[in-house]
């Protein structure tokens, strides 16, 4: 199959409200319609690889193998420089294995209490892998970066995960202040989403 012919179904490895959401905004126009995993009953991967490109390919080789079809995995997450990249891959489950996001933010926020303005950079970062099949030899793999800092406390009602206590320099305000589809352009995501459509039409 080279690149993708119109309607193309392709199943979303993930189970997370907001990315499914947020995929779907982003490919709004495109003719590819993107399923989540639970419309199959495929249960979520065992992430236990050491980076975000390793998670990506497990989850899209375990929903491309369950479903018999092509599929898009993203792992994503945050990186605090001044934790030497801390929570990393480790974002959503960063205060326990089914924690939420308020509590995630929480550790997080407590790891910098002490921390002036000036050292709290930090970048989400999303690693978007696309498998034609589960044996799928080349997958298409597409990184965005989105540098930002950690706020002392969180702002805003919009997004997910750590949106709150993510500062965005150019609109000055937190990523979860911004209206969706200018969080969409900038993102991490967005970023990654855009260059895998490009690949994909190629």
């Amino acid at each position: 199959m080279t690149g993708h012919h119109s309607g193309e179904k392709i199943v979303l490895a993930s189970n997370n409200a907001g990315k499914v959401r947020e995929i779907n905004q982003l490919l709004a126009g495109e003719r590819i319609t993107v399923a989540p995993q639970k419309e199959y009953n495929i249960p979520d991967a065992i992430e236990d690889g050491l980076s975000f490109v390793e998670n990506a390919i497990k989850k899209a080789r375990h929903a491309s193998g369950l479903s018999g079809l092509p599929t898009i995995a993203d792992d994503s997450g945050i990186e605090v420089d001044e934790l030497n990249g801390a929570p990393g891959i480790y974002s959503a489950r960063f205060a326990g294995p089914e924690a939420s996001d308020r509590a995630n933010m929480e550790k997080l926020l407590e790891h910098l209490r002490e921390v002036p303005e000036e050292r709290r950079s930090a970048h989400f970062q999303c690693l978007m892998v696309y498998m034609r099949h589960a044996e799928d030899p080349t997958p298409i793999i597409c990184q965005g970066t989105w540098d930002g800092s950690i706020l002392f406390k969180p702002r805003g009602e919009n997004g997910f995960g750590y949106d709150p206590v993510f500062y965005v320099p150019a609109h000055d305000c937190s990523s979860a202040e911004l209206p969706p589809e200018i969080k969409n352009r900038l993102s991490h995501r967005g970023q990654a989403l855009r260059k895998l459509l490009q690949a994909l039409s190629q």
